[in-house]
């Protein structure tokens, strides 16, 4: 199983005074996050994309090539890439460069994202996302395969045997699906033969188990072989000394984060017993000590039938500097090594 870390570089307010991080400080402190993830022997580090204030992520592929000049080893992906509100080209263009500067470490997840500000920016009607999402996922699958490409669709003009370059790095760069819950999502992954990232932000892993299991199924039946069929679980994670300092450096952010998203949703405010009970042996928080979040690893595996890749959403602790880095550490050092054990 790989283990790496995601970041939405988040900018939470200080709950004592209210001040925010400089952008500029904290842009540092993410890319400082991603040397120590790639030197502590993590996987996979992905950054999200959003425009909203509360995130510096608006522009990732300049976020991950800072980063792949910085690395050696580590894999470096979106978490996700708004396909459905931007361009194939261009996008498949950025990551191709990702992918000379770090010679084959870049990797694309594509996802319609879980908010809609990218649409009205960019000229798009959010009530297109899934036919917008639909035609450009062709489009990018086709250009990972072909340099002088024709093409037509509804939403792009159509290309006619233009050259795309630069050709990556890889023969042939990974694409991933981002997934949060539709049923269609995971028939589509599995059809197209794609591997699968999902998004447990709540509730429990094993309900997600009939949704990997259709999506197993549907790659089965569109003829992909099953090891072709790679699963990967996008989740609330963060590794303290002990649980309760792990819990207590993640809360802050987390209520804040998700009362404040809950509030445009309609959402009740969230709560502390609410947050240890999604901590719990029952809940699909991976946040603890090294020993409590290998065991929920390991737990979370069982119940979906195999995990290939697992990424932490740590953003939430970003006021926690020392907190943060001790918990990339623990995760690179002592639970990811512990995982791969168990492993054989």
């Amino acid at each position: 199983m790989e283990i790496g870390i995601d970041s939405f570089a988040a900018t939470i307010p200080n709950p004592a005074t209210g001040a925010l991080v400089p952008p500029a400080d904290r842009i540092a402190a993410l890319l400082d996050e991603v040397e120590l993830a790639d030197r502590v022997g993590l996987d996979v580090f992905g950054i999200g994309e959003h425009h909203r204030k509360e995130f510096l992520d608006s522009a990732p592929t300049v976020l991950l090539a800072a980063a792949a000049a910085r690395t050696k080893t580590i894999r470096l992906a979106s978490a996700v890439t708004v396909l459905s509100a931007t361009d194939p080209v261009r996008t498949f263009q950025e990551f191709a460069t990702i992918d000379l500067i770090s010679k084959g470490r870049a990797e694309i997840v594509a996802g319609r994202g879980s908010f809609g500000e990218a649409y009205p920016l960019f000229g798009f009607a959010f009530d297109d996302y899934d036919a917008l999402f639909a035609e450009k996922l062709d489009l990018l699958l086709q250009l990972r395969e072909t340099t002088e490409i024709s093409w037509q669709g509804r939403f792009r003009p159509a290309l006619t045997g233009q050259g795309v370059y630069p050709r990556p790095h890889q023969a042939r760069m990974p694409i991933w699906l981002g997934v949060g819950g539709t049923p269609q999502s995971f028939v589509r992954a599995g059809t197209l033969g794609l591997p699968l990232m999902v998004a447990i932000i709540g509730g429990s892993f094993d309900r997600f188990r009939p949704l990997v299991d259709l999506y197993r199924k549907a790659g089965q039946q569109a003829g992909h072989a099953p090891e072709t069929l790679r699963v990967g679980i996008h989740a609330m994670g963060f590794v303290g000394d002990t649980d309760t300092a792990a819990r207590d450096a993640f809360y802050p952010g987390w209520a804040h984060m998700f009362t404040e998203i809950g509030r445009e949703r309609g959402w009740s405010r969230v709560t502390r017993p609410q947050f240890d009970a999604m901590c719990g042996p029952q809940g699909a928080f991976l946040i603890g000590s090294p020993q409590t979040v290998r065991d929920k690893i390991i737990a979370a595996d069982r119940a979906l039938g195999g995990i290939d890749r697992l990424t932490f959403q740590m953003s939430s602790a970003m006021l926690e500097t020392e907190a943060m880095q001790r918990s990339i550490t623990l995760l690179g050092q002592e639970v990811a090594p512990a995982i791969r054990d168990s492993r054989g």
